[in-house]
């Protein structure tokens, strides 16, 4: 392969110039970009494609055009596509992408045919010619720019790239002799496979190795001292010897509390035994099902650290189904390994591509750190991102142990498209996968006799736990009262008529609508001040009042602060938030949620020997808009007039299937159907992106709140950062804490009236302060006294 050294002319030609007007040469850029996309593939098994790739890239900043647009812009974004004045000089990345379309064609037509050569060489075609602007459709897409209505300002850029670089660096143009035909062929993963998404997950990732490579050299480049902060991981081991302390010390406080032959303790203590044995054995997929407070959390940690070290495996990435409680498992690692060891991503984290710049390009994610704590949302949306930003991050996943917590929350109408993703990361790119929950989910291959509820499922996964059944009668806490009438509301009056009589209980709704009247009602009713959780909390104000609940109930327990303690909360409440009430009440929904929602009762089994923690289900109206949780409760009204135990595994093996039957489709949007593999090698990645939208964001956009809270700590700081055009990642994963999801229509009306300060693209400032309430959070007319106000 080339080397720098290799370079046959002094390089004249210009990739980036810095804010000192000093040079960036293209070759060196051309150069280290396919060096570094090649180390970032091995794990991909594509090195070859990769570096290619990288060679290749911005092969159209050879134009002469090019060269004296950026040296009269000067700017950090003179590079960026589509980013300042309108004019093809600027554009670059089609000329890479047309040159493999013609070496393929002229070295590998005679083994291949002119058709089969070109269909090779669009793998490159994509990922250059979409580097800046993200993976683009096949037909009426990329075909059309370099093929169609587009070609002439495409083969114009490419014929005078290839005259300049012909001239001055000949070299950077010739197909290595190492890429033969076979070579190229056995990169390529499955093509027998039964697989659909197999071909188009590769490019993905392809494009995802080539893109982090350009970014980081980009990066070094512009901002050296931020590249070099990037190394300040420690290695996995380190983890794992962390880990290992950690689990000791709590078991050493566990025996001197006099606590260790309790059920629950000894429950937790073969748990982490069963993990630790089980990180031996080879990579899969595997199950972890758990009764909520069976230790969960950190015996699938220590599954995944241990079998990562065994197994040689770069990272471990934890995914949670809600933002809103991702704070606390972020948390929690950060007490382990300390905080600036562990990457917390949110969805919000990312700012708007629509307005790209080269700051907001540095800022994306790419999962260079051992632990990453994420949502669903943020992983699976990956997988099907056409966007650079967003499909970075995605070779970093290669290698990897994915922890799926609260994997019964994968949603319906997306199931196929995100179990043919895993089954091509688990086959294909070293992925060992953990699904994790106490309410596992039937995700195997399935045949009924309406072909749209067919599902391609994982491979058969190794349970982690040997005797399921034993370790939930062992972890027995609570009882269940179920209304004698499944179907008839209880009004908020007899509902807040039976709250009031117990000092001490949580409230878990299906709506913020409903919480927020609950807890004026019961505020009337006792007189005291009801604490609340909801999504229109910020994540520091969810941790406050979580903070505060806990050390009110160990107070309660020791006897030094008896005020009564009532809490209302939607159902973010139930996923992966450690606190223990005596008493629960749950309005009816999923049975996967009433089995959280008991998790949260009588958790740590502290009540009177032999007490069970009282759980209550109630019915509440649920809005026909929302279609998945009037299915689920319709699937529990099934299992639970079957007369099986609700809280038992074998009760979510028959909830399950009534519960995805509800659902027209698997597939909802087709969306396998645009990126299946096929040998003319066409996909479609941006309309399958476009479909794949676990939420729909398009009309959203990110508040950051202005909540002091317990800490005192003032973001003002970071703010006047952000105001001065600084979008540096980690200074959006510091202000992700104090952000809230809003819809643009409620941004819109704010903005006319001055209550929000647009700060970055998608990114905005409260000012109006009236609207984000003590207790409730962000409400969309500053009201907390008027329910009918706030968003579903």
């Amino acid at each position: 392969m080339p080397s720098q050294s290799d370079q046959l002319a002094p390089p004249e030609y210009l990739a980036h110039i810095g804010e000192n007007h000093e040079p960036h040469w293209l070759r060196d850029h051309l150069v280290e970009v396919a060096v570094a996309a090649q180390e970032s593939a091995v794990h991909i098994k594509s090195e070859q494609w990769a570096y290619l790739a990288g060679l290749w890239h911005d092969l159209g900043k050879y134009r002469p055009g090019f060269q004296q647009y950026i040296r009269q812009v000067n700017g950090h974004d003179a590079h960026i596509e589509g980013k300042l004045p309108n004019g093809i000089d600027k554009t670059h990345s089609a000329a890479g992408a047309l040159h493999a379309l013609r070496a393929f064609e002229s070295k590998f037509s005679s083994q291949l045919g002119v058709h089969g050569s070109a269909a090779l060489a669009r793998v490159l075609a994509y990922v250059i010619a979409g580097h800046h602007a993200g993976l683009g459709d096949w037909v009426a897409g990329l075909d059309t720019r370099l093929h169609g209505t587009g070609a002439i300002n495409s083969e114009r850029e490419y014929r005078e790239a290839l005259a300049a670089c012909s001239e001055h660096a000949p070299d950077l143009l010739m197909l290595p002799d190492t890429f033969s035909c076979q070579a190229a062929l056995a990169e390529i993963p499955g093509p027998k496979s039964d697989q659909p998404l197999t071909t188009s997950l590769w490019i993905r990732m392809l494009f995802s190795a080539l893109v982090d490579a350009d970014f980081l050299d980009t990066e070094r480049f512009l901002n050296g001292r931020k590249a070099e902060s990037r190394r300040g991981f420690e290695p996995l081991a380190a983890f794992v010897d962390q880990l290992t302390a950690h689990l000791a010390d709590l078991a050493l406080k566990t025996e001197q509390a006099g606590r260790s032959n309790e059920p629950v303790m000894q429950a937790r203590t073969n748990v982490l035994r069963q993990c630790l044995a089980k990180a031996q054995l080879e990579p899969g997929v595997f199950t972890l099902t758990v009764p909520t407070g069976g230790g969960k959390t950190l015996s699938s940690l220590a599954f995944a650290l241990k079998h990562a070290q065994a197994h040689g495996k770069r990272r471990v990435i934890y995914a949670i189904p809600y933002t809103s409680i991702i704070e606390q498992t972020a948390d929690v690692f950060g007490q382990i390994f300390g905080v600036e060891q562990v990457v917390e991503h949110h969805s919000q984290a990312d700012t708007d591509d629509r307005s790209e710049t080269s700051r907001s390009r540095l800022s994306c994610e790419n999962w260079d750190a051992p632990v990453i704590v994420t949502t669903n949302v943020q992983l699976f949306e990956s997988l099907f991102a056409a966007r650079t930003s967003r499909c970075r991050k995605l070779h970093n996943i290669a290698n990897s142990v994915v922890v799926l917590d609260e994997a019964q929350l994968l949603p319906p109408e997306f199931l196929q498209p995100i179990l043919d993703a895993l089954n091509v990361l688990v086959t294909y790119f070293g992925v060992t996968l953990l699904l994790c929950t106490a309410t596992q989910p039937t995700l195997g291959n399935s045949q009924r006799f309406d072909p749209r509820q067919n599902l391609r499922g994982l491979p058969p996964a190794i349970p982690i736990v040997d005797d399921e059944a034993a370790l939930f009668a062992a972890l027995k806490r609570v009882s269940l009262e179920w209304p004698a009438d499944l179907h008839t509301p209880l009004s908020t009056e007899a509902l807040v008529g039976r709250l009031a009589q117990h000092a001490c209980v949580l409230t878990i709704v299906n709506t913020r609508r409903d919480a927020a009247e609950i807890l004026k009602a019961l505020d009337a009713a006792t007189g005291d001040a009801t604490l609340h959780l909801s999504a229109a909390q910020c994540g520091q104000h969810r941790a406050d009042v979580i903070l505060e609940i806990r050390k009110r109930l160990q107070q309660r327990r020791d006897g030094t602060d008896l005020r009564a303690l009532r809490v209302v909360s939607t159902q973010l409440v139930e996923a992966g938030v450690d606190i223990d009430f005596p008493v629960v009440f749950r309005a009816l929904a999923g049975l996967d949620s009433v089995a959280q929602a008991a998790g949260r009762c009588n958790r740590e089994g502290l009540l009177t020997t032999g007490a069970y923690g009282q759980v209550v289900v109630f019915v509440r109206e649920v809005p026909k808009m929302l279609h998945h949780i009037r299915t689920a409760i319709q699937a529990t009204r099934t299992v639970i007039q079957s007369g099986v135990d609700p809280l038992s595994p074998s009760a979510f093996e028959a909830y399950f299937p009534h519960f995805y039957a509800g659902f027209d489709s698997r597939d909802k949007h087709n969306i396998v159907k645009d990126l299946k593999k096929n040998s003319r090698f066409e996909f479609q990645f941006r309309d399958a992106a476009a479909k794949f939208k676990l939420i729909d964001d398009a009309d959203q956009a990110t508040v950051i709140v202005p909540y002091v809270g317990t800490s005192k700590a003032s973001i003002e700081p970071l703010i006047n950062k952000l105001r001065s055009g600084d979008t540096d990642r980690w200074l959006m994963r510091s202000l992700q804490r104090y952000t809230v999801t809003v819809r643009l229509k409620a941004i819109t009306a704010w903005q006319a009236v001055g209550d929000v300060e647009g700060l970055v693209p998608g990114v905005y400032l409260l000012i109006g302060e009236l609207r984000y309430d003590a207790r409730l959070g962000l409400l969309p007319d500053g009201d907390m006294l008027n329910p009918a106000s706030l968003v579903q």
